[in-house]
């Protein structure tokens, strides 16, 4: 192999880790803000016995 492909496929694979490691960063972000929203939600609902009565 050659110095030319050895480093296109080295460029290649530093390309697809630092891919890798922002999609796994944006996941945790978004995660973390999905618990904060069914946080925020369980909060605003009344606790207790609920008024519908459904037949």
């Amino acid at each position: 192999m050659n110095t030319k492909s050895a480093a296109a496929v080295l460029s290649a694979l530093l390309y697809a880790q630092a891919l890798l490691g922002f999609a796994g960063l944006a996941a945790v972000l978004l995660r973390d803000r999905a618990q904060t929203y069914e946080v925020s939600l369980a909060s605003d609902m009344p606790s207790g016995p609920s008024a519908l009565v459904v037949r």
